[in-house]
């Protein structure tokens, strides 16, 4: 099933519950919508906004992933060296070059996530000035029966500017995100 994000911005948090309240009255699921806004307070007040955590406003997970990306092609240019090197005909063999991979690994995933934790996410950065002057980001996955039904309440609210599309949240994510609920209850 292919799922796409919308993006909507609007300067109005009521409009926005409204808009939520009714995506959900039409069977999107909670996990499935989002509000990204510098005004934390202002979505606490209201109660059926899902508001993007924030861990999701960092980009510490794109970010570990480009760091474990680095650290296994550090740990197999550790291996190619000492094995072409000669190295590992030593007594000492193949471990301490192992253990060195894992730990470039492990390093250049730490640095990668903490460099990810001090910068906004790669996905929200196109937003960044309309949250800076006081604007919301409404973003929605939606899967493509539900298409028509963001399209008919979309006309419903004139004030929603469409922003854009982009890549959804892996759908199976979506789906632990609606199972997990229940069961910390």
């Amino acid at each position: 099933m292919h799922r796409l994000r919308h993006y909507f911005i609007s300067n109005d948090m009521d409009e926005l519950e409204v808009f939520e309240e009714q995506l959900e009255a039409n069977g999107v699921a909670t996990s499935q919508i989002h509000v990204l806004t510098l005004e934390d307070a202002s979505a606490e007040n209201h109660e059926h906004i899902h508001d993007v955590n924030s861990l999701m406003k960092t980009d510490v997970v794109h970010s570990w992933e480009l760091g474990a990306l680095v650290g296994l092609c550090l740990g197999v240019v550790i291996l190619l060296v000492a094995h072409y090197a000669g190295w590992t005909n030593s007594s000492i063999g193949w471990y301490p070059f192992i253990f060195l991979s894992i730990v470039a690994l492990g390093f250049s995933t730490w640095e990668g996530g903490l460099l990810g934790i001090q910068r906004p996410n790669h996905n929200f950065k196109k937003f960044q000035s309309a949250l800076h002057s006081g604007k919301h980001v409404f973003f929605v996955d939606l899967d493509s029966e539900h298409e028509g039904i963001l399209e008919e309440l979309v006309n419903q609210h004139p004030q929603l500017e469409l922003a854009g599309t982009g890549a959804s949240t892996l759908s199976w994510i979506l789906f632990w995100q609606k199972r997990l609920p229940p069961f910390f209850r």
